[in-house]
């Protein structure tokens, strides 16, 4: 009912009033009061400015790469410069991953620009190694994710280890030629015609440096590069083993025969095999065709001889890194009982 002010609740009870409350009296001033100057970023052990000093007063140089100049800096998977995502590397630069081949490449004296590792990762001698060389090249180096890790190489098997490389330089053909006569030896070089894999690129690269051939030719189009990929297959032999571009194959096989070097072709169907290999002892290219098409007719004309490896019928062919393997290791045993 309007008006009626016995309702229940309608009117305070006596006694309910709040009354005036009394101030801070500066009670909470000490809440506003600070801590002092706010230490420097070197002295906050948690900083990496901090982790920076120490690591260079042992004679290193470890931090966490900043947000711009390192790979994954912009939004992952965008075209953003240093967006790692789907392997975009700085232009002109390579990310070589896996512990051997780092170590192979820092021992070579590659003009790396820095090492990265994966955080919490596990040592073990060639990662001890690794951080050794590079503090002593004043190198940086710095600690990453995983999965960083796994933009900059493209998904490929790092073992928490990857460097930064500048683009690969090759050489002229007739270098190949000058590495082998400062050698004293007889000139042993690989040339590939249509390898268009750098992982095959990397086996072959790997072989040539087990067995000692002075280097390996390459055509400039159509062919594997050294490329990341290579590197990482070579296992540190693209460090050693020097590699050349030859504008024309054929026509660079056809100079090597005049300065007195034979040419002999790898190719299933062969005219000899391969371990009764020709010209072993003598200055000598093996040219190893693509794994489909094998030796392209050019160059098969500037061959001096075709030899076969001898394979089981039920496998069509050998991939060009187990065929130069296999044919290198039939040069080097006939030269070492020559």
């Amino acid at each position: 009912m309007a008006g009626n002010s016995q309702r229940r609740g309608a009117t305070r009870k006596a006694g309910s009033k709040k009354a005036p409350g009394v101030g801070t009296g500066g009670h909470g001033r000490k809440a506003l009061e600070g801590k002092g100057p706010t230490p420097k970023a070197e002295d906050r052990p948690y900083h990496a400015a901090h982790k920076r000093k120490v690591a260079q007063e042992r004679g290193g140089s470890v931090a966490r790469p900043a947000a711009t100049g390192r790979p994954g800096a912009g939004r992952p998977g965008t075209g953003r410069p240093g967006a790692a995502g789907r392997g975009r590397q700085t232009p002109g630069k390579e990310v070589v991953g896996g512990r051997n081949s780092v170590l192979e490449a820092l021992r070579a004296g590659v003009p790396a620009s820095a090492v990265y590792l994966a955080a919490k990762l596990e040592a073990d001698d060639r990662t001890r190694e690794i951080i050794t060389i590079a503090a002593d090249a004043r190198m940086p180096i710095l600690e990453v994710s995983r999965l960083e890790l796994d933009r900059m190489t493209d998904g490929g098997v790092h073992q928490g280890v990857a460097l930064q490389v500048p683009a690969y330089v090759y050489g002229d053909p007739d270098d190949l030629l000058d590495t082998a006569e400062r050698s004293g030896r007889p000139a042993l070089i690989v040339a590939l015609d249509g390898v268009t894999d750098p992982r095959n690129l990397g086996a072959v690269l790997r072989s040539a440096g087990a067995f000692g051939a002075h280097g390996v030719l390459v055509p400039s189009r159509r062919s594997a590069g050294v490329t990341a990929a290579a590197w990482k297959v070579s296992a540190g032999a693209a460090a050693r083993v020097p590699v050349a571009r030859a504008t024309n194959l054929a026509r660079t096989l056809a100079e090597y025969r005049q300065a007195g070097v034979f040419v002999v072709g790898l190719d299933g169907h062969g005219d000899v095999s391969v371990g009764d290999l020709p010209f072993s002892a003598d200055p000598l290219v093996l040219v190893v065709g693509s794994e489909g098409k094998g030796l392209s007719r050019l160059v098969r004309e500037q061959c001096d001889a075709v030899a076969a490896i001898p394979i089981a019928s039920a496998v069509e062919s050998l991939n060009a890194g187990v065929a130069a393997g296999i044919a290198l290791y039939e040069v080097a045993k006939t030269r070492s009982v020559g």
